[in-house]
């Protein structure tokens, strides 16, 4: 990781909040990124990490405020916006 994780809101907090444990439940999953996301909301870092996660790509755990799902909707966005614009 480069510098931007050195201001992330995150340094130091559980990485349990992130990254949810194998087997969790439906409700505690959501509860848990609801909590992490908060944490992403006010962090200076949030657009960093975010592209740091969808470049790598990161398949696991809240990065810059989105989910493992949310990210991979980002990446599907982001490939049909390029594949336009090269058509173009």
């Amino acid at each position: 990781m480069t510098d931007w994780s050195d201001r992330a809101a995150c340094r130091g907090m559980p990485l349990a909040l992130f990254f949810g444990p194998e087997g969790e439940r439906q409700q505690q999953r959501e509860r848990r990124e609801h909590a992490a996301k908060a944490v992403c909301a006010r962090c200076p870092a949030r657009v960093e990490c975010l592209e740091y996660a969808l470049t790598t790509p990161e398949k696991y755990g809240v990065w810059g405020g989105m989910g493992e799902d949310e990210r991979v909707t980002e990446r599907r966005r982001r490939l049909r916006r390029a594949a336009r614009e090269r058509a173009a």
